[in-house]
């Protein structure tokens, strides 16, 4: 039988002592920076939104821009609630977009505008769906995600039919 200092250990496993970064998901701080980002975009989308549905006699557009509006305003209050239970503090800027959705004066091409900030936000979840750790959080993002894929999908059709 060999002496037992002669047997091989195993390395002590460190893996509890890793933080989340290291494993692979986003940490506090990169959340707070992802749902600020977010947040500022969800607004500019509700604004513009708002804004082109009281824009248009088309009914259908209308119908379809207040929905956008809705689900954008529904994000922006699941934004806060996460910025708040990270301890984070919400950005209270409008993003960007919105003044360049409002420089299109014809409403097919804002339109067409609008669905590519709401691709931007849909390609942002997608990258950070994996690294979120957090299973309500991964949860809401991905109601999010599919939200704006059927907006997206909704404003296509809507585009091909005009």
């Amino acid at each position: 039988m060999a002496h037992p200092a002669s047997i091989p250990a195993s390395p002590v496993c460190y893996a509890r002592e890793t933080n989340d970064r290291y494993a692979g998901y986003a940490t506090r701080e990169e959340l707070l920076v992802f749902l600020n980002e977010l947040l500022e975009a969800e607004r500019a989308g509700a604004r513009i939104a708002a804004r082109t549905a009281d824009e248009t006699s088309d009914a259908r557009l209308k119908s379809l821009m207040r929905d956008v509006q809705k689900d954008e305003v529904r994000w922006c209050a699941m934004l806060l609630r996460w910025i708040a239970q990270l301890e984070g503090e919400a950005s209270p800027r409008t993003g960007a977009f919105y003044e360049k959705c409002l420089a299109i004066a014809d409403l097919a091409e804002r339109v067409a505008f609008i669905n590519r900030g709401q691709d931007w936000v849909a390609r942002r979840l997608r990258d950070m769906l994996p690294r979120t750790r957090d299973d309500a959080m991964h949860a809401d993002f991905s109601a999010m995600l599919k939200g704006h894929d059927e907006n997206i999908a909704r404003a296509d059709a809507h585009l091909k039919e005009s």
